[in-house]
């Protein structure tokens, strides 16, 4: 397992940044940078260093490179809709291990939080009835992770109103920030286990084009989003290789 997180997730965050200012070119052709090297491989795009630091973390808990999907190689049937293209799936030995999604929201926190919401819970809740309804047998429950990366501003840092025309809204969201809803919503998401684990980074752009970042809840933080996913992939591919050796030893 990775050792020093927060220099990973640094590093991510940074090229998170670098890559909205227009400066991620540089990162590419830097020799020193694994930012650049990992967002390279899946393509450049801004969360891209993320999905290589859990694409790097998945081969250390014993998945093979091959196993890791991307994209529209991470495109798997859903429930209520024929199809979805994940970030990340695991895709092992025809088995469904996990899935990953990762967001970022740096402005018009007012209608992309609610996207963001209403997006996240369709589709984990599509993968969950679909895997329910047997779509990806023989496969184990999948682990099933979210990552959101939010510009802590002052805009993030503003309490919107809320519209109570009929009924009274949740007493958590009285005076709340956008920071403080997709805490909430992430928080809410892994205690109702729609998701399995949740990781919460909030940066701003100056700081966060020197890699800093900071995690304002203790269920959230990333070493142990990351430790739980590995955790998992790697007890399931552990089993199937004894299954293997079991079945290798008996038709002997």
């Amino acid at each position: 397992m990775i050792d020093d997180f927060e220099s990973e997730v640094g590093d991510a965050v940074q090229w998170y940044w670098e890559t909205r200012s227009g400066q991620a070119e540089d990162q590419r052709d830097s020799e020193d940078s694994t930012r650049g090297k990992r967002a390279e491989v899946l393509g450049g795009k801004q969360m891209d260093s993320f999905a290589g630091l859990v694409q790097d973390i998945l081969i250390e808990a014993g998945v093979p490179e091959s196993s890791v999907k991307h994209d529209y190689y991470a495109t798997l049937p859903g429930y209520y809709r024929h199809e979805k293209g994940w970030d990340t799936a695991v895709v092992h030995d025809g088995e469904l291990l996990a899935v990953v999604e990762y967001k970022s929201q740096a402005s018009s926190f007012g209608n992309n939080l609610n996207n963001r919401v209403e997006e996240g819970i369709g589709s984990f809740t599509d993968l969950i009835q679909a895997y329910e309804d047997g779509v990806f047998e023989p496969s184990p429950q999948p682990f099933i992770g979210y990552l959101m990366l939010m510009a802590d501003n002052e805009e993030s840092r503003n309490v919107p109103d809320v519209r109570e025309v009929n009924f009274s809204v949740d007493d958590e969201f009285e005076d709340a920030t956008y920071v403080d809803r997709m805490e909430l919503f992430c928080k809410r998401m892994v205690r109702q286990r729609v998701v399995n684990d949740a990781a919460f980074v909030l940066s701003d752009e100056e700081r966060g084009m020197n890699g800093e970042y900071w995690e304002p809840n203790e269920e959230l933080k990333f070493r142990r989003f990351a430790r739980s996913l590995a955790s998992h992939v790697r007890g399931h591919i552990d089993i199937q290789r004894d299954l293997d050796t079991d079945g290798d030893g008996a038709s002997e």
